[in-house]
């Protein structure tokens, strides 16, 4: 499926992407986990700051779980690009 915007929300292979604030959600909210990236702290690259401590998540969707039972994975990376591309790979594995 190609990458689009769909009512407002980001579709990024085949599945929601929304940013707000530091907090970005990919996943669909329907499946039993979502990814979840929180920008911790910012660089600055010629003058833009670009994310660089990002705080990667699996949870779960269940709500009848606790916040913090929710949490199935967590682990830290630099860099937007390595945090999403490890997180949708721990999502794939959670969703299997």
């Amino acid at each position: 499926m190609a990458d689009k915007i769909l009512e407002g929300v980001s579709v990024y292979k085949g599945k929601p992407l929304v940013k707000k604030d530091n907090i970005i959600c990919y996943g669909d909210p329907n499946d039993k986990a979502v990814l979840v990236l929180t920008v911790l702290t910012f660089k600055d690259v010629h003058g833009e700051q670009v994310p660089n401590d990002i705080l990667i998540q699996i949870q779960s969707t269940d709500k009848n779980l606790s916040v913090v039972e929710r949490s199935l994975k967590q682990g830290m990376k630099k860099g937007l690009f390595d945090a999403l591309d490890y997180g949708i790979s721990w999502l794939n594995n959670a969703l299997q």
